[in-house]
């Protein structure tokens, strides 16, 4: 397969991302659009409550979030709730999977390799575990996986802490986790001084590592 097209993103609220995401999908469907197709990008603040999110998971008001310009969305995507910002790379692949013959447990495992095999680039070894799928650095979550499928197409995806303010994912239950904290590849390698260098680094990376698992799909990668 010949290398995804590459176009910077940025950073983009998540509602018309997600929108977009829909958008690719129906003409995927329709065979409107021949190639499956990569976003990679970063989200203004957003906390996103999965299909089987609980309320008690978030730990502040609509109100409260509203003060702070954090927007809250409710999506078909699985898992609980989570939270996007800038410094957090996200991944959403947009692939046939009935085409790629995937079972969603195989994609899974898949995406978490993908964070596994970037952070391993940077000297982190990440690990998955039982309690959630994402990928872990001890008993910190590193990177998170939530997926939703529409006419064997795949959705929303990953998305991997690289120099995010962690502070936000102290006003929930990271993926429903109580107890639970979550850590980033700056706070790990101590790089906060160079946050957008790493960034550029990790997404380039991610991009080339989404093209390598998927080498079977003509993949568009929009980064």
């Amino acid at each position: 397969m010949a290398r995804g097209i590459v176009r910077q993103m940025g950073i983009n609220p998540y509602t018309p991302v997600h929108d977009l995401q829909i958008l690719l999908i129906d003409k995927l469907h329709r065979f409107e659009h021949e190639k499956d197709v990569c976003l990679l990008l970063q989200h203004e603040p957003v906390f996103t409550l999965g299909r089987h999110a609980k309320a008690h998971h978030l730990l502040m008001s609509p109100g409260q979030l509203k003060e702070r310009g954090i927007e809250l969305v409710h999506i078909e995507r699985g898992g609980e709730v989570t939270y996007h910002g800038p410094g957090q790379i996200v991944c959403y692949p947009l692939l046939n999977l009935r085409r790629l013959k995937l079972r969603v447990v195989e994609y899974v495992d898949k995406l978490e390799q993908i964070m596994l095999d970037v952070v391993d680039h940077f000297g982190i070894a990440a690990r998955r575990d039982e309690r959630n799928h994402g990928i872990w650095y001890g008993n910190q979550k590193l990177g998170s996986v939530g997926i939703a499928v529409r006419h064997g197409i795949s959705y929303h995806g990953m998305a991997l802490n690289v120099s995010p303010d962690l502070t936000p994912f102290s006003w929930i239950n990271p993926c429903g986790l109580s107890e639970v904290s979550m850590t980033s590849m700056a706070e790990i390698l101590s790089n906060n001084d160079n946050k957008f260098n790493l960034l550029a680094e990790v997404e380039s990376i991610m991009a080339r590592q989404v093209n390598a698992v998927f080498a079977t799909s003509q993949l568009e990668v929009y980064a």
